[in-house]
């Protein structure tokens, strides 16, 4: 091999789960492609994005004792002088706005649950709720960049870029890696969401999430172009992967071989990706279970079902995006359209995992990038209100593999401003999800450029207390 310097010192200093999962992949193995570090409790995870920042206090963290401040200005006490957004660093007041809808207890557990979701609360038994999640950004992009990615700035890889580096596939056939945006009815024209969340950064390009389109041909280029026949395309395949190896031979560049392993991956996908993604043959029963939308392609719904079906075929990583969580003002009719949108599809998905006997060993995570402020932004009258916002504390809530069922962890003052309780920050949550995938967080490592980079850069925790 003709190396150069930096691609010898490179590859000489990965992790060794990155060469093991090359060649595995490059040899056509169906198993996973790096050995835990410890027993997994789970093989796969699926992630409910709620991208735009949910709000905590109308749907997870009720506070009834603001009912009797409704406009009173938030204390300076709870405010502390912690940092605001510019669209209400200006405002004259911060006048606090109490949720206008009702809670209730649910379960064995006694979750606290809005009447907004009432489907989700059916299942609070299976959730572990997080009160005390907390980041340091404080604008979308940065936020679920952080989120995703364990970083502010872009560049870095995703959380299911790393798995697929760690863990490899379970299924040749299709990607170990699969994104699905819906966009949500509460506010259609939200925020928008770049590739590069998905992305693998500096990890083998080959990592990098595959985007499930909403109409036409699920994946792009998947069908051969007219007139060429699959014949054809296997000559040219084959072709193309001799000149691949050709100058990798020569060159001794490592994202050489990850083209031929994708190309030789989108042939397999031709005809596993158009089978996966045909819901005819599910029964009328699982259209019922995960609600109307469940036939319309794109929506919410028929990805909650789709990545139940991505699940089962062994897909290490789905991705669903929902957009349109950014409520900076008429909250209420707008929170109403997002929690139709994802309730009862969220709630059917763990019913049917559960009952596919496949939550034993499926994570799921719903949760956006951060919270939003007990604050009005703009007008607030007895109706109606908008929430900027928030992140020194926001919900999440997770089911599945090695997670404690009917659980709330962590809590927050009366204003659902401050954590008073057990704080878990994003480093904690990917260390916690890695370690139920079986993986240190400390040692899934890529040197780049000289450092050792890993998804939780130098920080993070695992979170016992939700642990099964």
């Amino acid at each position: 091999m003709h190396a150069t310097r930096r691609q010898f010192l490179d590859g000489s200093a990965r992790l060794a789960l990155g060469p093991i999962a090359l060649g595995t992949l490059l040899r056509g193995e169906s198993s996973a492609s790096g050995a835990p570090a410890f027993a997994p409790k789970a093989k796969r995870v699926i992630y409910l994005c709620q991208s735009g920042a949910p709000s905590q206090i109308d749907l997870f963290d009720p506070k009834p004792g603001l009912a009797k401040r409704f406009d009173e200005e938030l204390p300076e006490s709870i405010r502390r002088g912690q940092r605001l957004t510019t669209m209400t660093s200006g405002q004259d007041r911060f006048p606090i706005a109490p949720s206008i809808f009702r809670f209730g207890r649910h379960g064995q557990s006694g979750a606290t649950v809005s009447e907004l979701l009432p489907h989700l609360a059916g299942v609070s038994d299976e959730l572990c709720y997080i009160k005390s999640m907390h980041t340091e950004a404080i604008n979308h992009d940065p936020a679920i960049t952080f989120l995703q990615t364990g970083f502010e700035q872009a560049g870095r890889p995703s959380l299911g870029s790393w798995l697929s580096y760690g863990l490899g596939s379970e299924n040749e056939n299709l990607p170990a890696f699969v994104v699905l945006l819906s966009r949500g009815s509460g506010r259609p024209n939200c925020q928008p969401l770049y590739d590069r969340l998905w992305g693998s950064g500096f990890l083998p390009s080959r990592h990098q999430g595959v985007k499930f389109l909403s109409a036409g041909d699920p994946v792009l280029f998947l069908n051969n172009p007219p007139g060429v026949s699959d014949a054809g395309r296997r000559r040219n395949l084959d072709a193309i992967a001799a000149l691949n190896r050709s100058h990798h031979d020569a060159h001794g560049d490592p994202e050489t071989l990850a083209r031929v392993a994708q190309y030789e991956m989108a042939a397999r996908m031709q005809a596993s990706v158009p089978e996966t993604a045909d819901l005819s043959g599910e029964p009328e029963s699982t259209f019922e279970l995960y609600g109307p939308e469940a036939r319309v392609r794109g929506s919410y719904a028929y990805h909650c079902l789709l990545a139940r079906r991505l699940a089962e075929r062994g897909v290490r990583f789905v991705q669903l995006y929902h957009m349109g969580w950014d409520q900076h003002n008429a909250l209420p009719k707008q929170i109403r359209g997002q929690c139709r949108d994802t309730d009862q599809p969220s709630a059917a998905l763990v019913t049917d995992l559960k009952q596919r006997g496949l939550l034993d060993d499926t994570l799921v995570v719903w949760g956006g990038e951060f919270g939003r402020t007990v604050y009005s932004q703009g007008e607030l009258t007895a109706d109606n209100y908008g929430r900027d916002h928030h992140p020194r504390c926001f919900t999440i809530w997770l089911a599945g593999a090695g997670i404690k069922a009917g659980h709330t962890h962590g809590a927050t003052d009366d204003f659902s401003y401050n954590i008073t309780e057990d704080p878990v920050h994003i480093h904690d949550l990917n260390a916690t999800l890695l370690h139920l995938l079986g993986i240190d967080h400390e040692r899934l490592v890529h040197r780049y450029q000289g450092r050792d980079f890993r998804l939780t850069d130098v920080h993070g925790e695992v979170v016992k207390g939700i642990l099964g």
